[in-house]
């Protein structure tokens, strides 16, 4: 997406700068040309000509919808991350990024990507504010903690690449740096499989919800005390109060921390508060289990 901002950005200064240029030399001009030259002097009057007024507002009518459709259409290019994207998830920390990917591999201040291929971050913050930043890439997000924000890109090129955060977060902000490997997928495989703790994100997420007993509860019949959470994501799901919501990571992190918050209809509001009993790298395993649990459903119902 960098050249597309960039066309965009450059368009922006370009356009202001030809206006700034153009407004001082008319104000330059004007005040010699007609500057007035005796003290009984009085100007003619002048009357306005219908045509220079449409023209004046016409023509940045048409320049302001230039802009509003390029940045329009971007906005929603960075907002939409294609289907097929490597779902990463990224935990920051004072002062700290930590990594996860879905194979089980865990980094700090680093993030090993394939070139050519569409990533995705599912980010949140364990204390405060922070922002990802990659000035190569034209990314720049805000990790916020108590939610999940995401951003997505796609490195055309192999290479190493500055990450930095930028929204100040306490005294060492400045170090919170770290970069972006980008590697051939052939060596990002190798990688990936050199360093792969043979647990992926998916079964740890399982064990997890297994320790804290949310399989008692939670049964995929239904028949639980607790709605089945089988093909949960991405769903519809409809609340006690009569509203809905999508079941999307920051309402399963918000059921999880506390799941009085949202009753769904028809259970009785007796699930524990997990808030300080499960950390943020667990939430998130958590959610690359009920994941594949949506992807299993859909597989059997195709068969």
């Amino acid at each position: 997406m960098a050249t597309q901002v960039d066309v965009l950005f450059f368009f922006l200064v370009g356009i202001s700068v030809f206006f700034a240029t153009l407004i001082f030399i008319v104000i330059i001009v004007f005040a010699v040309k007609y500057r007035r030259r005796s003290e009984d002097e009085r100007p003619q009057e002048v009357h306005s000509d219908l045509r220079l007024e449409i023209l004046w507002t016409v023509i940045p009518l048409g320049l302001t919808l230039v802009m509003f459709f390029l940045g329009a259409k971007l906005f929603f290019i960075i907002n939409d991350p294609p289907a097929n994207s490597l779902e990463i998830n990224v935990v920051a920390k004072q002062w700290m990024w930590k990594v996860q990917h879905p194979e089980g591999q865990l980094e700090i201040d680093e993030l090993h990507i394939p070139v050519g291929r569409p990533v995705k971050l599912t980010m949140t913050s364990q204390d405060v504010i922070h922002d990802f930043f990659v000035p190569a890439f034209r990314v720049k997000k805000d990790v916020l903690p108590g939610r999940y924000t995401t951003v997505w890109f796609e490195a055309t090129a192999a290479g190493e690449y500055h990450l930095f955060c930028s929204q100040y977060c306490g005294t060492q902000h400045s170090g919170m740096i770290g970069r972006i490997v980008v590697m051939p997928v052939t060596e990002y495989q190798a990688w990936l499989s050199g360093g792969a703790t043979g647990v992926s994100m998916a079964t740890a997420g399982e064990r997890l919800f297994q320790r804290l007993g949310c399989n008692t509860c939670h049964l995929e019949s239904g028949a639980g005390r607790g709605p089945s959470l089988a093909g949960l994501f991405g769903k519809t799901v409809k609340l006690a109060g009569g509203n809905s919501v999508i079941a999307d990571e920051t309402y399963i992190r918000e059921s999880i921390i506390n799941p009085q918050a949202k009753i769904v209809a028809g259970y009785e509001p007796i699930m524990p508060v997990f808030k300080g009993l499960i950390s943020e790298d667990g939430i998130l395993q958590i959610l690359a289990y009920l994941k594949t649990l949506k992807r299993e459903e859909g597989a059997q119902a195709k068969k």
